[in-house]
């Protein structure tokens, strides 16, 4: 009988944990770091969120989000939005665009972009290794520019439940990405909850992939 009792413990106190974690909206799909990537310090990281007009709250959240994570670990950061307005970077030339942003003291930039929101629709990755396609991923403003266009274009997002984020991580000295992930959200009960559990999975992998530290 004191067996049992014991048993019954341990699992009423493991029961809160589990919950906790099976109730996570948010993990990791897939991850890439580059073959030469290796442990850095960064003066200062600037978070960038691709969203249109529509999501501007959850931009708005991931970056604050994200910085604030960043920032918890003693790695500087700041939000595009915050500092640049919602269209950060519009109308300007690679170079003009890099100057601001050096010109701030930042050297590094990760870029957040949410690919889709989709109803119903599971996800499922081809391949779960995933590599970058180094046309256009390779360098910082090449990737900005062509998403960006997608996602002020019209028709890029539909209503929905599920969420699937790609994040870039660009080291801007070296002007190279250093890392990439795909994220994937079901049914998030909010934005806030979603930038949260988005920004600790993230963090968390890069760390694990010894990518950036404090």
């Amino acid at each position: 009988m004191k067996r049992l009792l014991n048993i019954l413990i341990v699992g009423l106190i493991s029961l809160p944990m589990f919950f906790l974690s099976s109730c996570q909206s948010t993990r990791v799909i897939s991850s890439w770091k580059a073959p030469d990537a290796s442990l850095r310090s960064y003066n200062k990281i600037l978070v960038i969120g691709l969203m249109d007009a529509k999501e501007r709250g959850l931009r708005e959240e991931i970056e604050n989000n994200l910085v604030a994570v960043f920032t918890k670990e003693g790695i500087a950061a700041g939000s595009s939005y915050s500092e640049y307005g919602p269209k950060a970077f519009s109308g300007l030339t690679e170079d003009q665009a890099l100057k601001s942003i050096k010109e701030n003291g930042y050297d590094a930039a990760f870029i957040v972009v949410l690919l889709d929101k989709a109803r119903e629709r599971t996800y499922r990755p081809g391949n779960m290794y995933y590599t970058p396609y180094y046309g256009y991923y390779g360098r910082f403003w090449p990737y900005y520019r062509t998403l960006y266009g997608r996602v002020w274009g019209p028709g890029y997002y539909t209503t929905s439940t599920n969420y699937i984020i790609e994040a870039n991580f660009y080291d801007l000295k070296r002007d190279e990405l250093e890392y990439s992930a795909q994220t994937k959200s079901f049914n998030p009960s909010s934005s806030r909850i979603l930038a949260a559990e988005l920004s600790e999975k993230l963090l968390q992998d890069m760390m694990t992939k010894n990518l950036i530290q404090k």
